[in-house]
């Protein structure tokens, strides 16, 4: 079964979206912050990370670019959702080496399609 991680700091969020993925047939692993989702992901070894921009502990950038900077971890696809939709905050998200950025609020429809095109983009 596909494995997903979230990394969401809020938890109404972190739970509609693990709700939705889950109901899509995902299997979903949850973290509340920037550093869980580094040391879940890197027990895990999820076949996507989803990740919240602003996070307690490290931001999703930084967590990005933790993954990609780690030669078991780099070729893990990595999504941001986040409210912040300034062309700054996405050109940053993309640099860190996420592959897309999507923005919040997000219909359950469109994220689980969404989810399912990079994963396809990725062979999983």
């Amino acid at each position: 079964m596909t494995k997903i991680l979230i990394a969401e700091d809020e938890r109404d969020i972190r739970d509609l979206v693990a709700f939705t993925l889950r109901f899509a047939g995902y299997q979903v692993v949850a973290a509340a912050n920037g550093e869980e989702a580094l040391e879940l992901t890197r027990d895990e070894a999820p076949d996507l990370v989803l990740l919240d921009v602003r996070m307690p502990r490290m931001t999703g950038y930084d967590v990005c670019r933790a993954i990609k900077s780690d030669p078991q971890l780099k070729d893990i696809p990595v999504v941001f959702l986040s409210a912040k939709g300034q062309e700054s905050e996405i050109r940053a998200g993309l640099d860190a080496g996420a592959e897309e950025y999507l923005l919040k609020p997000f219909a359950p429809d469109e994220l689980t399609e969404r989810v399912r095109q990079i994963l396809a983009r990725f062979g999983k």
